[in-house]
Parts: structure tokens; C-alpha cells; sequence
């Protein structure tokens, strides 16, 4: 089963557009044996609530080696018929994405993986040569910085179009299997609205809901395709991190909940 499939099901059964990150902070976790337990948690107490689990590479790689293993474990112990994205913003020259691509698709078994496309079209092509995998770019991100690069206007075929828009472009172009989504932030609503109205059928990661403080409204109504769907809502410490205390699945199970039940109430 490839991404998208793997995905449909998984919306379809849970009835849901709720990707939680499980992004365990190294301040918080002793070590990384901890890590792996408190995401055994999570998962147990969400995996009926979500579409998918998106684990950042960031927060296991700053536990070193025991940081990947904990992740390996994490990916392994997800329940099979729900998509798990590698967020690892991999990009490099083409002999190296490769050994990226085969890092994140073969080595951990991710079903899909955030791409930086800085590097062009040499550095995304490994990627997208995994037919059965999702590809998610970077195009306009959640964070506060992002315009200091995505905003600015650059000429192409004769047209001023900021940054964000030239690399959606591309992303579309780079669409031929079919395995190629946007990564848009919730925190540009008015981005979010422009590129849907433009790529009808592309799938939208979209961060920045939670702590990040995007509108959740929004997010969905300007995101959303014709059928309400084409979009997957991620939300990390919003819900990881509802309770610091012993009940933290249980608060976790509350926080996915509530948010998959607003998605829907907007869908």
C-alpha cells in the first residue's frame, strides 16, 4: 500500500485530519529509553484519534545513537495502517539525498519525509523516485523567519511571484507519481488560501495550530479541497505536552480528540 492509500484509509477510519509530532524534548526526557516509552504512551492512547504521526529528527538525534534507536522502536511500534512522516528537511546534491532517501525509506521505513527544495530538482529527485512514498516540500513555513527568503518576489515566465509560489510551482511539476504535497503553515492563512485556489489536488502538511498559534479555522477552510479533505493538521506540543504529570496520555487522548472533533466541525 503507498502513502496516499495508506493515508485515505487511515482519515477514512478514524475519521480524522490530525497528525500529532511526536517530538520529545531533551530537556524534559533523561534519556532516550524514556523517550521510547513515553511515545509507546501516546500512541496507545491516540492511535484510534489520528491519520497519521509525524516524529521529528531533530529531537532523536539530540540523544545521539540511543536517540535513533528510540526512534527506530517508535516508527516499528506505530500501528501499521497509519502513516508515519519522517520530518527531517533533508536536501543535498544528488549523491547524497540518495543515501538521505535510503536512510529515511529503507533504513527507518518511513511512509513519507519533509523535503528542502533549495538545492533544486537534483536534490528532491531521489526522493520522488520512491513511487510509494510521500513527499512533502518545504514551501511556506510556519515559522516567524520564513519570509525573510519565501516572501520575496522573483521573476519566472514573465511573472512576479513571490518565492513560496515559484517552489509550489515546481512541486507541481515535480508531481508525476502523484506523491508530492506542500508543507504550508497554518500561521499564513492568506498563503494557504492562494496556494489552494491554485494547486487544486495537492496535498497540504500543515504545522503551526498549536503552540505556534495558527488559526485553526482558517487552516482547514483555506486549505481544505472541494471534498474537505487534501489537508493533515499537525499539532506536536499541543498535545504531547498537555499534561506534564503521570496522566500525560490521558491528557494527550483529550487534546487529539478535542482537535480532530474543531477539524471536523470546519471541514
Amino acid at each position: 500500500m503507498n502513502f496516499t492509500d495508506k493515508l485515505e484509509s487511515a482519515v477514512s477510519k478514524n475519521n480524522s485530519l490530525v497528525c500529532i509530532g511526536l517530538d520529545p524534548d531533551p530537556d524534559i526526557f533523561p534519556d532516550a529509553e524514556s523517550v521510547f516509552e513515553f511515545n509507546r504512551a501516546i500512541i496507545d492512547a491516540t492511535s484510534d484519534l489520528v491519520c497519521a504521526y509525524k516524529p521529528n529528527f531533530a529531537f532523536y538525534e539530540a540523544f545521539g545513537t540511543q536517540g535513533f534507536t528510540a526512534l527506530k522502536e517508535t516508527v516499528d511500534y506505530i500501528p501499521k495502517d497509519i502513516p508515519v512522516i519522517g520530518d527531517a528537511k533533508r536536501g543535498d546534491i544528488g549523491n547524497t539525498a540518495r543515501a538521505y532517501a535510503r536512510s529515511i525509506f529503507d533504513n527507518f521505513n518511513f511512509d513519507a519525509a519533509t523535503i528542502n527544495p533549495y538545492m533544486g530538482s537534483d536534490s528532491v529527485a531521489p526522493f520522488i523516485e520512491y513511487r510509494n512514498k510521500g513527499i512533502f516540500i518545504l514551501c511556506r513555513t510556519s515559522n516567524a523567519g520564513s519570509g525573510d527568503f519565501q516572501s520575496l518576489n522573483c521573476v519566472a515566465d514573465g511573472r512576479s511571484i513571490p518565492l513560496f509560489q515559484m517552489v509550489a510551482d515546481r512541486a507541481s511539476q515535480w508531481n508525476k507519481h502523484g506523491n508530492v504535497g506542500l508543507v504550508v503553515g497554518a500561521t499564513y492563512p492568506e498563503e494557504l488560501q492562494l496556494l489552494r485556489e491554485i494547486y487544486h489536488d495537492m496535498l497540504f502538511l500543515i504545522p503551526g495550530v498549536g503552540a505556534q498559534g495558527g488559526d485553526l479555522e482558517k487552516a482547514v477552510c483555506n486549505g481544505r479541497d472541494d471534498k474537505g479533505m487534501g489537508i493533515i493538521i499537525n499539532s506536536a506540543r499541543q498535545i504531547i505536552y498537555a499534561s506534564r504529570g503521570a496522566d500525560f496520555a490521558t491528557a494527550a487522548r483529550k487534546a487529539a480528540m478535542d482537535l480532530r472533533d474543531r477539524i471536523n466541525s470546519f471541514r
